[in-house]
This record gives structure tokens, sequence and C-alpha cells, in this order.
């Protein structure tokens, strides 16, 4: 009863040393151009009818997600490292909230959709335009995207049912679950408990899929006796295979303890990674790991 609910939040940022902001600010701000350059210009090659194969139509997707979650992120951010107003209203952050959840969800099941993908276009290669048809994989796309809509519903929900109170300084430069259970005045072990299991269905189970998939991918490459072929089979799968890596790295690593203060700064860090430096990396991956790819970008270019 001697708490005050809070209306509004303040977010600490990247760093609180003043000479730092103005070189984090030119360094963000480059990278974010270099998410949205290399992203749109993935969008843009994968349309080219040469490309015209579901793997090319998840990569576009992959993409636009990839934009959507540094947009969501980043220009608040870089806002804040340029103006000493770092005060964002609680309706914005229960909203970037529910974006980041959603778009993270959804990439996690895009990414299994993708492994599924290269799991049919190597071990099923004669039934793979049956399989893969435009309409399982548009359906593909829209299940991933219910999934991740169902996740950050019931995780937001659960996060506005907590009675958040001072001090309003959340340690983080933008809403995010972890940060906001340690402003929460009430018990939150039930609240963790429910987390960690949402962690698992939505980050594991999608892992262990994929691994499930690149098993049998292994083992049917290793099979196959001309060693050009092994080489191409190997190197589209291992471009997936080097983002669901980042992913998972960072994503676990930021979940699986949501409520540990003493590695906030460590968070900070993973999740930097997560919203800005890998959207810069997954068109680079892709395109440079892609001989199709930059054949075409080379001529759109």
């Amino acid at each position: 009863g001697n708490h005050t609910l809070l209306t509004e939040f303040i977010l600490s940022g990247l760093s609180s040393r003043p000479e730092l902001q103005h070189l984090l600010f030119f360094t963000i701000c480059l990278v974010y151009s270099m998410t949205l350059i290399g992203n749109l210009l993935i969008c843009m090659v994968t349309v080219h009818p040469a490309l015209h194969m579901p793997m090319y139509f998840f990569l576009r997707v992959l993409s636009f997600l990839d934009i959507s979650t540094a947009s969501v992120v980043v220009p608040k951010m870089l806002v804040s490292l340029l103006s000493e107003d770092r005060s964002i209203s609680y309706l914005g952050c229960v909203t970037q909230l529910y974006c980041v959840v959603f778009l993270a969800a959804t990439e996690w099941y895009l990414l299994a959709a993708m492994a599924c993908d290269r799991y049919v276009a190597v071990c099923w290669p004669l039934r793979y335009a049956a399989i893969m048809s435009p309409r399982t994989c548009l359906s593909l796309v829209l299940l991933s995207c219910c999934s991740g809509k169902v996740v950050s519903v019931l995780q937001t929900a659960w996060v506005v049912t907590l009675s958040l109170c001072g001090p309003r300084r959340i340690n983080y430069f933008f809403c995010d679950i972890p940060p906001l259970l340690v402003l929460s005045c009430t018990d939150t072990s039930l609240y963790e408990k429910q987390l960690i299991s949402a962690t698992v269905l939505v980050i594991f189970t999608p892992f262990c899929l994929i691994l499930l998939s690149y098993a049998c991918i292994i083992s049917s490459i290793l099979k196959i006796s001309s060693a050009e072929s092994r080489h191409k089979a190997f190197s589209t799968c291992s471009s997936h295979l080097t983002v669901v890596t980042l992913y998972w790295a960072s994503g676990t690593l930021i979940y699986l303890q949501p409520k540990s203060t003493n590695s906030q700064d460590a968070k900070k860090i993973l999740a930097l990674i997560y919203t800005t430096v890998i959207p810069t990396l997954n068109p680079l991956i892709y395109s440079l790991r892609n001989k199709e790819v930059k054949e075409v970008l080379i001529r759109v270019v």
C-alpha cells in the first residue's frame, strides 16, 4: 500500500558515461543503417525470378522481421543517446515489449520452418517442389506469425498483471521482460517459472527440431558421391545454422535467468547483439555464403 504505481519509466540506456554517448550514437546509427540497407537489398534480390524458390521466400520474410526488430528498439535508443529525456510511458513500454516478444518468437518458428525446407530440399529433392509449394510456404509463415502472436500476448498479459513500483529506472535500453521483473514489488517466482517454460517452448523446441533436421541433412549429404554437390548442400545449410546458433546463444542467456540482477549489464550486451548486431549479420551471412544470391545481388546493384 506504500508503493506508488508507475505511469512511466526511465531507460538507463547502454552507458551512463556522457563521454561515450556520441560515440555510441554514431556507431549504432551506422549499424542500424547497415541493417536497413542490407535487409532491404535481400528483400529486393529475393524477388528476382532467378531466386523464385521457397528458401529465398523464407529469407525475404526473415529480412523483414530483422528490419522490424531493429526498428522497434534502435530509434528510441538513438534518441535517448542524444537527449537527456530518457522517459518512456507505461503504454509505450508495454507496446515495445509486445512487439519485441512477437518478432523474436516469430523468428524462432520461422527458423524452424527454414530448417524443414532445407531438410526437404536435401533429403527429398525429387518431391521438393510438390511438398514445399507456395501454399505450404505461406502457411508455415502464417503459422509462425500466429505462434509468435500467442506467445507475445500471453507474456505481455503476465507483465501487465504485475504490480510494478519504484524505482522507475529500467537498467536497459528498451522494455524487456527481465528488467521489468526487477521492478516488481510482488513475488515473481511463479512468473519466472512460466517465463523459463516459455523460453523452452519458444527457443529450445524449435532448436531441437532444427538439430533433428540437420542430423538427417548431414546423413543424406554424406551419401552424395559428388564433392561439388556436397559442398553446395553444406554451404546453403551452414548459413542457416550460423544464424540459428547466434539466436540460440543470445536468447537462452537472456531469458533462462530472468531476474538475475548481477548480470543485467551482460544481458544488455546480449540484447544489443540480439536486436541490433544479428539483424545486420543476417544479410552478410546469407549473401556471402550463397552463390546465387551474390550473382543476383551484383546484377541488381
